[in-house]
């Protein structure tokens, strides 16, 4: 099988004798969407970073849908389309002229860029600005307009590394439409994010490290399948503090709200059932936190 990304044995020392990536092994499938986290200093920028070539590694292998990165740097750059953290364009140059002379290093001809750039500008609806010189823009503009970037050669696989830090709401779920988009239609991705939510609704396969090592390597669905219990907030439109639930740990965060642990095996159902027997209308219901951030703090506080 071929794979988009194969890593084997991949370390990086920096000259301070400080051990960014611990020899990892990682496989991503051709068309995988796939999640890289980590605390902060785990390695996951430092890993993106020799993936692009933009840091030299210390030792192993990385290959590119079948190219090593230090036998044909070439090949392997033109797979990558890369959206690092930080703004690295010229403030002085309009949106437009960002992505068109993005599209010439990678040697596309001129009448192409045009008309890639209106495609993408307009999926990332930053073609009414696209006359607009890159220091006026807000960080959400300037975020939509990193990936509009990375896509001007297309790319067979694109690395994002928090691509959404920072951005409002809005603009967030039109990333996330763009990326699902992209993803349907073949492309591989990788993402770095704080946002476990995102990674959640967006990926197939996740990665964990710590440390510089991937501790660890599965699918979103099987990591899931350990949640053993969830805590929901509930708010009802009526008095809730002197409620009684059985078989259910719960408490009263005020009188109208109600946080309540449930069992995966046991359900919702009788708990609503209980609620209905005693007259209680429940208006709103949500996770205290997220499935995954849970399993991750247990992983990397291990």
């Amino acid at each position: 099988m071929k794979y988009a990304l194969e890593i084997k044995k991949l370390r990086k020392i920096y000259k301070t004798n400080i051990c960014a990536i611990n020899s990892i092994d990682l496989k991503v499938k051709i068309g995988d969407f796939y999640a890289l986290l980590g605390p902060n200093g785990a390695g996951k920028s430092t890993t993106i970073g020799i993936l692009s070539s933009l840091i030299k590694k210390s030792s192993g292998l990385v290959k590119i849908f079948g190219y090593d990165i230090d036998k044909d740097k070439i090949n392997t750059k033109k797979k990558i389309g890369l959206v690092p953290q930080e703004f690295n364009f010229s403030p002085f140059e309009t949106i437009n002229q960002i992505v068109i002379n993005q599209a010439g290093f990678y040697g596309i001809k001129k009448s192409i860029a045009i008309d890639r750039a209106k495609k993408y500008l307009n999926k990332l609806e930053l073609w009414d600005q696209r006359n607009k010189p890159a220091r006026v823009l807000s960080g959400g503009t300037k975020r939509r307009l990193m990936i509009a970037r990375a896509l001007m050669h297309k790319p067979k696989v694109l690395i994002l590394d928090e691509p959404t830090a920072g951005v409002d709401v809005e603009i967030r779920r039109l990333i996330w439409k763009l990326l699902i988009n992209l993803n349907k239609n073949g492309k591989t991705i990788i993402l770095t994010t704080h946002y476990f939510e995102e990674a959640e609704f967006l990926c197939n396969h996740i990665g964990i490290m710590q440390y510089g090592i991937l501790i660890k390597n599965t699918s979103i669905q099987k990591l899931l399948s350990k949640v053993k219990s969830e805590k929901f907030i509930l708010e009802s439109s009526s008095d809730i503090s002197k409620i009684k639930i059985e078989g259910y740990n719960f408490k009263n965060l005020q009188k109208n709200t109600l946080e309540v642990e449930v069992d995966k095996k046991k359900g919702l159902n009788d708990l609503f059932f209980q609620l209905n027997s005693q007259n209680i209308h429940i208006i709103s219901m949500r996770n205290k936190s997220n499935r995954l951030e849970e399993l991750f703090l247990n992983l990397v506080s291990k």
